[in-house]
């Protein structure tokens, strides 16, 4: 993948679209985590946030760019759009995302993988 950082577009109806970016980070403990940011305009913020731990693992030069994984065989791709959709659907349906114009709000996307994954796995 070219720039990783770009905006890209994702567009849910026709009055809903995000703008979302994924970074990878370093946490001063040593450990890595995988921030995807949802914009909903220029005020309105939904960092979904997964931290590397017991169980929760993410690219760190093991496995490709972006990827998120449980170790027992679920892993997901957040440079994918679907999966991105899938957060984003989960997170709405759980009320979780940030209001227009209500500033940054951050969620610990490992409370959404399992959800995210079985709706995937649905679909397949």
């Amino acid at each position: 993948m070219g720039n990783d950082h770009r905006l890209r577009r994702l567009v849910i109806d026709e009055g809903t679209a995000y703008d979302w970016t994924l970074r990878h980070s370093h946490a001063a403990d040593g450990g890595c985590r995988e921030t995807l940011s949802l914009y909903r305009d220029r005020r309105t913020v939904t960092r979904i946030v997964f931290g590397s731990g017991e169980g929760r693992y993410v690219a760190e030069g093991y496995w490709f760019s972006g990827s998120v994984t449980d170790g027992r065989g679920n892993l997901l791709n957040l440079h994918e759009p679907g999966v991105v959709r899938a957060f984003v659907d989960e997170a709405a349906r759980r009320g979780l995302l940030a209001e227009p114009g209500a500033g940054t709000v951050e969620l610990d996307g490992w409370e959404l993988f399992r959800a995210v994954v079985a709706g995937r796995e649905a679909l397949a």
